[in-house]
């Protein structure tokens, strides 16, 4: 008996749709501090990311997903609005996160996301959690405690106050958006790609919208590059970065697909040495590798998952 043939390999749009997808979501921390440099509050930076996302979405949604879209239930609704109160919550506090600390501690910080979901399924699922899970997660939480500890003098803007706090907002925005996650484990057995982001894009918009009247939040006033650098926000990190993502899908296992999203504190790091000659301190640096060398270990580790249904088909 002949043995199997082997797989196809990727094409070549598989391979470029990966460098594609960490350029884009690299370039959001990076947009993000310019938008900052034009003093654009982060909720505004945030509102106008997701509207945008939105309103692009919306003609493909409507015309070619109605029928998927009239048949969610309510609970369905009501998760999809949980979701979005999440994504929403998981902006706001890593934008935040980018006044107070360099965009490597940040985006190392918020990147942690396969962390958070390994603990929530176990508080929430029950699910055991692999040696290596284990291992992975407390690797990662000393890097995190290494980045908050007092050594030395460090430079006045990047000074030990100012890091905790970026850090802990930086975590929120982590483990708010590995909720979503999990949240959306569910919901996309029931939708396709696009009907789906574009109710969780919409219901976080519905979110953020109001916090700008509610804060007062100026949202006019501004120079034109700001509005070009939001513009830019949503059509890059969020439209594109997340639609190369979940091409790739097609083509590698979803363990190594994380694994490529975990070169984005990589990329932003290099990108933001170049623009803004931003150097975090050794401490920084070393710290952050250690979370991001805890995150891959997780990665690789094998948790003990339930079955669920396959994403619904585009």
């Amino acid at each position: 008996m002949s043995a199997n043939p082997a797989p196809p390999a990727p094409p070549i749009t598989a391979y470029l749709a990966i460098f594609a997808a960490v350029a884009s979501i690299s370039s959001a921390a990076i947009l993000i501090r310019l938008a900052l440099d034009e003093s654009m509050p982060p909720l505004l930076i945030v509102a106008a990311r997701l509207l945008i996302a939105s309103l692009v979405l919306t003609p493909a949604a409507l015309q070619r997903y109605r029928a998927q879209l009239k048949a969610l239930k309510g609970s369905d609704l009501l998760l999809m609005a949980a979701s979005g109160i999440l994504l929403a919550i998981h902006f706001i506090a890593w934008v935040s996160s980018l006044q107070h600390t360099t965009v490597l501690v940040s985006v190392v910080i918020v990147s942690s996301l396969p962390i958070w979901v390994a603990i929530l399924e176990v508080i929430f699922l029950r699910i055991r959690l692999s040696p290596r899970v284990v291992v992975g997660l407390l690797t990662a939480l000393s890097g995190g405690i290494l980045i908050g500890i007092p050594l030395g003098d460090a430079p006045p803007d990047l000074n030990t106050s100012a890091t905790l706090t970026g850090a802990f907002l930086a975590w929120i925005g982590a483990v708010a958006v590995s909720a979503y996650m999990l949240i959306g484990r569910k919901l996309r057995a029931k939708l396709p790609l696009i009907p789906y982001i574009w109710l969780v894009y919409g219901m976080a918009t519905l979110v953020a919208l109001p916090l700008l009247a509610i804060t007062a939040t100026p949202v006019a006033g501004f120079r034109a590059e700001g509005y070009l650098i939001l513009l830019a926000m949503g059509l890059v990190p969020q439209l594109l970065g997340h639609s190369s993502l979940n091409y790739v899908l097609e083509y590698f296992p979803a363990t190594l697909v994380s694994m490529f999203s975990q070169l984005e504190p990589i990329g932003s790091a290099l990108l933001a040495f170049f623009i803004f000659r931003e150097l975090p301190p050794p401490q920084q640096i070393v710290g952050s590798g250690i979370i991001v060398g805890g995150v891959f270990l997780a990665s690789l580790g094998k948790i003990r998952l339930p079955k669920t249904k396959q994403p619904a088909p585009e």
